[in-house]
């Protein structure tokens, strides 16, 4: 299997993001679908229904990618919940979300609604720090979901980073469920969170075990080798059309 680091990725990608192809959205479609079929399993959804998934999007591109594949989930008919924990938000990918029927959860009540602020209030004055709230509301959702996406950070960060606050406490409590053996299946957007995309080297231990990364356009190297070919799982490739872009490069690593 090839690697390409995140500037090879990025270059590959240039010339069809300057013509305008919707590498994003064939991004979203792909892992929709890896994801709908995962749900279908009963090894991930063992309890007849829909299924249901829980969204941690991050601020960028990964948190687009990841909502955008929530929102398709949703007009699919899966229970999709969302759980912002970045200083922003992907703006019309969380606009498609909501308007296919996704659930935005406060990072109070763990719902939205007109009484949301109010609670909010009352943990703030209660010294809760966001992060501690966004846990709770995390592992409350974390419970009763089937599969967690994982689109906090992807290949638009440089080097191993180190999860900031409230995405830190977040990916401690599902962490923490997973060691109580409590936790639902986890898929990695792109790449696990604050993993090198180069190297497959952490900043430390808060990086959150995917059973399944779904990655786009090529494999990306530190998928393949260091700490995140542990924290990876299994590897599924989704090609968004820069195949024959990346065949001119010379791989990171060849395995």
């Amino acid at each position: 299997m090839d690697g390409y680091g995140g500037d090879q990725i990025r270059a590959a990608e240039r010339p069809h993001l300057d013509a305008g192809e919707p590498l994003m959205q064939r991004a979203a479609a792909g892992l929709a679908r890896i994801v709908g079929d995962l749900l279908d399993d009963p090894a991930v959804r063992p309890v007849d229904g829909p299924g249901s998934v829980l969204v941690l999007a991050g601020s960028g591109d990964n948190g687009g990618d990841a909502l955008f594949a929530g929102a398709r989930l949703a007009a699919a008919g899966r229970h999709v919940a969302v759980l912002l924990v970045g200083s922003r938000v992907h703006a019309a990918g969380l606009a498609a979300a909501l308007d296919a029927g996704a659930r935005l959860l406060d990072g109070a009540s763990g719902t939205s609604g007109p009484n949301a602020g109010g609670a909010a209030d009352i943990l703030r004055a209660a010294g809760r720090s966001d992060g501690e709230r966004l846990a709770d509301v995390a592992t409350e959702a974390a419970l009763e979901a089937d599969l967690v996406l994982d689109g906090i950070l992807g290949i638009g960060v440089h080097g191993a980073t180190a999860l900031r606050s409230p995405a830190r406490e977040v990916v401690d409590a599902i962490r923490e469920l997973a060691r109580d053996q409590r936790a639902p299946f986890v898929v990695a957007v792109d790449v696990p969170s604050g993993v090198d995309v180069d190297t497959g080297g952490v900043a430390d231990d808060h990086v959150l075990h995917a059973d399944v990364t779904v990655t786009f356009g090529g494999v990306k190297a530190g998928l393949l080798t260091g700490p995140a070919a542990t924290l990876a799982g299994r590897i599924e490739l989704v090609d968004v059309g820069i195949g024959a872009d990346l065949a001119t490069m010379e791989p990171l690593i060849c395995t």
